[in-house]
């Protein structure tokens, strides 16, 4: 599958993406935008999905957020809501440039975070004719209250202490600590964020689904920022364009896409992909397989 080294400019960052064109492309196509999950680069799921997607007929572009992977803007490590957002709407903006796409006929998947920044540059760009999530996650509902919904508050209370206090120390012309995302073993992870966070050490932090460059830590201004933001609320804006949400089984993240459906008004699905957790639709080929197939079918017919 060719797949295309591109650079395009969000807010003044330049961020680098692949560009993946079908082989028998045969003029503009449809494209669809993939976003990766929360501290994930290109080269991981959301490459795995353009890649598949691409073998499909659709133009992809798998991109790596502001701040993180190959693309540029400092504080390296900063998961920044409003740029995450920008950053889909830059990449609409950069594909309507493509000769190889039609500009009227553009999607977006999110997969994890994404799927929470997919909705709200959805509602709020009109050029996206259709939206889907994978493990759809709002990482600022995340922080707040935890993968299962159910932390205690004072846990992010304490977290948006430590990020006062990094804020004091970057004032005093110092450089904090970051905020650091893994554990050192998988035993110290399950003991941390239970079996959620042991698929996710093992699937970052491991042979599995390790990337160089996939982030191991957060700038702790990040923190803060999650502190106001709302993934969902954009979520009624979407309106009469086609909504799909993928979700496994066993993903103790299903609450944050269950709550974002509520919202839409619009066509609408919510898919279930039987015995899969939220990190087994990164990369689990039985359960990737169905998925595709689902979006596949999906963009077809909305786009």
């Amino acid at each position: 599958m060719p797949k295309i080294d591109v650079t395009f400019d969000s807010a003044g960052v330049r961020l680098a993406a692949h560009l993946y064109v079908p082989a028998e492309a045969d003029g503009p196509s449809p494209a669809v935008i993939v976003g990766h999950p929360g501290s994930g680069v290109k080269e991981q799921a959301a490459g795995l999905y353009a890649a598949r997607l691409a073998e499909r007929g659709f133009v992809t572009l798998a991109f790596d957020a502001a701040f993180q992977g190959e693309s540029g803007g400092e504080p390296r490590g900063l998961e920044d809501p409003a740029q995450r957002v920008e950053d889909f709407k830059a990449a609409v903006s950069f594909l309507t440039t493509r000769s190889e796409v039609d500009a009227g006929r553009i999607g977006e998947l999110g997969i994890c975070a994404s799927g929470g920044y997919v909705l709200s540059a959805t509602g709020s760009d009109r050029r996206v004719r259709a939206v889907a999530t994978v493990s759809g996650a709002d990482i600022a509902r995340q922080f707040r209250l935890g993968a299962d919904g159910a932390q205690d508050p004072a846990v992010f209370e304490g977290m948006l202490d430590a990020a006062a206090h990094a804020r004091n120390v970057a004032a005093a012309g110092e450089k904090p600590a970051p905020l650091t995302l893994f554990p050192e073993t998988v035993e110290q992870a399950r003991a941390l964020g239970g079996e959620h966070g042991a698929e996710g050490f093992e699937y970052y932090r491991t042979a599995r689904g390790h990337h160089p460059r996939s982030a191991e830590f957060f700038d702790w201004t990040s923190v803060d920022k999650f502190a106001t933001f709302d993934a969902f609320a954009a979520v009624p804006l979407i309106g009469p364009r086609p909504l799909l949400m993928i979700v496994g089984t066993r993903a103790i993240t299903a609450w944050m896409s269950v709550e974002a459906f509520q919202k839409a008004t619009g066509p609408k699905e919510l898919h279930h992909v039987e015995g899969a957790s939220h990190v087994d639709l990164y990369d689990k080929e039985r359960y990737v397989g169905p998925a595709v197939d689902k979006l596949a079918g999906f963009f077809t017919e909305s786009l």
